[in-house]
């Protein structure tokens, strides 16, 4: 499948999404600038959130009273400091244009994927807490834009229905919806299980919250090729996901070293290397 300007899948690079998401705290200068920073770091694509607040947030929270940067909030007003409008969407698609990244988003209701569809996002995000939103997949699956779906929190039965409603050639990412992720509930043996499971035209891809490299790296060593993780300028930051974000010197770290795994996986049959039989011939006694 292709998502923006990149081919996904077998035989192709791992396609590396930067996720600022809200790291942007509703500034859009900070957004543009977590933008090029993610495009310096050779990310492929960089990944918002879009909300319509007064669909996403539950009544019963909307008139809580939150302590944020601009002072004590209701919960809806403060999602709602987050929100860019269309406006906003529109120099937001040109700057991805500009500096050469892909940009794209998860919608968390009908009324923001409206919003962002005329920009001709790469691709929509199904964020794990919306794979039972039935309503908002068949219009995802209707735009004809590429699906990427996260699998946290869900279930096999939860999973097969959504992916049912989807284009075949979609990204099914395993994830772990927990914030931050501790290694022992990462489960990464779930992903060549997904993979086998999926149709031939899907991809499989690696939705991670953890801190560091590692879990990342081996994710692709056992064969996700769509590759997500927070990131912003600054962890010290205030908001909810800064910091298990990557800032840009970890992002530039994970881009370079899976490229080096990707070489380094190679093609899977043996064969004995022209430098090799030198050695056969010092090393070799029999």
């Amino acid at each position: 499948m292709r998502i923006g300007s990149k081919e996904v899948g077998e035989g192709q690079p791992v396609y590396i999404a930067a996720e600022v998401g809200c790291n942007h705290s509703g500034s859009l200068a900070k957004a543009m600038h977590q933008m090029s920073l993610a495009a310096k770091a050779g990310a492929d694509a960089v990944k918002l959130q879009v909300r319509t607040p007064e669909v996403c947030v539950p009544a019963d929270q909307q008139a809580e009273m939150r302590d944020t940067p601009w002072g004590e909030m209701s919960y809806l007003d403060y999602r709602r400091k987050l929100e860019f409008d269309v406006d906003d969407y529109r120099l937001i698609a040109d700057h991805a244009r500009e500096i050469s990244v892909d940009w794209f988003a998860s919608v968390w209701d009908i009324p923001s994927l409206d919003r962002i569809m005329p920009l001709a996002p790469a691709a929509i995000k199904i964020s794990s807490p919306s794979v039972t939103d039935l309503d908002l997949i068949d219009a995802v699956a209707a735009s004809g834009i590429p699906v990427v779906l996260s699998t946290g929190m869900s279930t096999p039965k939860e999973i097969v229905a959504a992916l049912s409603r989807l284009p075949a050639a979609s990204v099914v990412c395993h994830c772990t919806s927990i914030y931050p992720l501790p290694a022992e509930k990462v489960n990464l043996r779930c992903i060549p299980k997904l993979a086998k499971s999926l149709h031939k035209d899907a991809v499989v891809g690696y939705s991670g919250h953890e801190e560091g490299l590692a879990i990342s790296i081996a994710a692709v060593a056992l064969g996700a090729k769509y590759l997500e993780r927070h990131f912003t300028d600054d962890r010290t930051q205030w908001g909810s996901d800064q910091a298990f974000s990557m800032q840009p010197e970890n992002l530039e770290a994970l881009v370079r070293t899976v490229r080096n795994v990707e070489s380094a996986l190679g093609d899977g049959k043996k064969k004995v290397y022209p430098e090799e039989k030198a050695k056969m011939k010092s090393l070799r006694r029999v």
